[in-house]
């Protein structure tokens, strides 16, 4: 047998061609597979609502902000494909309009409008026009938001534009779309997309004052007037060139520290609406979609925008016996502030 290893010769079977042809056939079927989840996140079912009672309807209506590319944009398609009302947002109407113009070539039912969160003119007409149109909105995905780091850049350059967009521009839009959020026996839903880099117990990028951190963990300490001086002290900081020994975190500090505030909003925001009757009950949960391949993360993540979306569209779905609120959640498994 010319040619052949040894193994060949005393077996016919050549175990190196065996053991590569057999890795090769693995390596095809991982791969097979994980393109047949990606193709199936945005079916209903294979979501994992196939033993879920439906509670929603046509007549459902989910806000989308930041919606018009990368997660916000999967996301609203997933909600409309499960058959939801979507209104898509965006700072520019006529991106807002562009995706929503593909959506809807898609037979799904979709809106665009205009929205800055970080206006709060825009934000009180973007309300107005909500009440005209559909009076009052039953899923809020605050998904808008801004970093201008990558790779190993930590520039706190655009610091206040980041902290304005990230914690207080979601804030704004929460506390103003609140009283449209309409009463029914499953709850209302809003999902804030956040970070895990936001953690205040993070192993690597946690924030360096013992006491600032056990003050944001206890819900006797916690405040909006607490991370409002959290905030002010960073930024006041910043503006004196003296942020690098604050005890701030270390990995995209200003991004890191504006979603450390909204995952702390989260809690505190839950705590008080908690307080409604079930029948005005309000469930306000965040979610880390992962280092998603999006133009915010210059395209260099190892997640799709489908995978990333996910477990957003799975928290505004779940029915209301397995929901929660002012919880934390990554690939659909609660985690730790």
């Amino acid at each position: 047998m010319r040619g052949t290893c040894s193994s060949a010769r005393n077996t016919g079977v050549c175990l190196y061609c065996s053991t590569s042809a057999t890795l090769l056939v693995t390596i095809a079927w991982v791969f097979s597979k994980k393109q047949e989840k990606v193709a199936l996140l945005g079916t209903i079912s294979n979501l994992t609502f196939q033993m879920v009672i439906r509670w929603w309807s046509k007549e459902t209506v989910a806000v989308v902000t930041g919606a018009n590319q990368g997660i916000g944009y999967e996301i609203a398609r997933q909600l409309a494909v499960h058959g939801l009302h979507v209104v898509l947002t965006s700072r520019d109407f006529d991106r807002a309009l562009g995706a929503t113009t593909n959506l809807q070539a898609e037979g799904l039912s979709v809106q665009p409008c205009q929205l800055d969160i970080t206006d709060a003119g825009s934000v009180m007409s973007f309300a107005s026009w909500i009440q005209l149109e559909h009076g009052g909105i039953d899923v809020l995905v605050n998904n808008a938001g801004v970093n201008f780091n990558g790779g190993a850049d930590n520039s706190v350059e655009f610091a206040e534009t980041v902290i304005k967009t990230n914690y207080y521009g979601t804030k704004r839009i929460i506390d103003t779309m609140l009283p449209m959020m309409r009463p029914s026996s499953f709850g209302a839903r809003i999902v804030n997309v956040s970070s895990r880099l936001g953690r205040a117990n993070g192993r690597k990028n946690k924030i360096g004052d013992p006491t600032l951190r056990e003050n944001l963990m206890k819900d006797e300490t916690l405040s909006e007037e607490l991370l409002d001086e959290m905030l002010t002290n960073f930024l006041s900081q910043v503006n004196d060139g003296t942020w690098q020994n604050g005890g701030w975190p270390q990995m995209y500090t200003d991004y890191s520290l504006s979603k450390l505030a909204l995952n702390v909003y989260t809690r505190l925001k839950a705590r008080r609406l908690s307080e409604r009757l079930d029948s005005h009950r309000v469930y306000i949960n965040c979610f880390c979609p992962g280092w998603v391949k999006t133009q915010m993360t210059n395209w260099e993540g190892n997640m799709s925008a489908e995978e990333g979306a996910d477990t957003g569209v799975w928290m505004a779905l779940l029915p209301v016996e397995n929901i929660s609120s002012g919880r934390f959640y990554a690939e659909r498994r609660e985690i730790d502030f």
